[in-house]
């Protein structure tokens, strides 16, 4: 029971704060977990990022709503940018195949950049390259702490 309790809490707390207008895990609009799961588990094995990094971004991110649109723009489970999206050559950002494909095709650029330090590659993820860059670390934005806080928890306990 101890357990369940802290799995709600851990899935409550992805979405606190979740790109857009804070979604609700696996929520009407969402994909049936089972989708998510082939999705992310896809994505990881042709990109090289672990799954449950991938999986920690796509909820924290959409929460699984492949309709998610934040205020900044940003589309789809990955919540991509345009030019990321279009980046990774793909038509339509709100596909989640290749949605997600891209967002981990993205991740692995990260992890690349950041000799594997997940922290500095979802901070990234988060606030751009160019932020982590330029404080040499998570940049001192509370919603890219916490964001921070949020995902690597979640990676830690898939």
């Amino acid at each position: 029971m101890k357990k369940r309790l802290l799995g709600i809490v851990a899935l409550l707390s992805l979405c606190y704060g979740c790109s857009g207008a804070g979604y609700l895990p696996y929520a009407p609009h969402a994909l049936d977990p089972a989708q998510i799961e082939a999705l992310v588990s896809q994505a990881s094995q042709t990109n090289g990022v672990p799954e449950g990094l991938v999986h920690a971004v796509l909820m924290a991110e959409s929460a699984g709503d492949p309709s998610a649109i934040s205020t900044a723009g940003a589309q789809g489970l990955m919540q991509l940018m345009p030019g990321t999206a279009s980046g990774c050559g793909i038509g339509n950002a709100f596909d989640p195949q290749q949605n997600v494909q891209c967002g981990a095709s993205y991740l692995h650029e990260l992890l690349s950049r950041y000799h594997n330090d997940a922290t500095l590659a979802v901070a990234a993820y988060n606030a751009g390259p160019g932020a982590v860059d330029k404080y040499h670390g998570v940049p001192p934005y509370s919603e890219t702490q916490a964001y921070v806080v949020r995902v690597i928890s979640a990676y830690r306990s898939y």
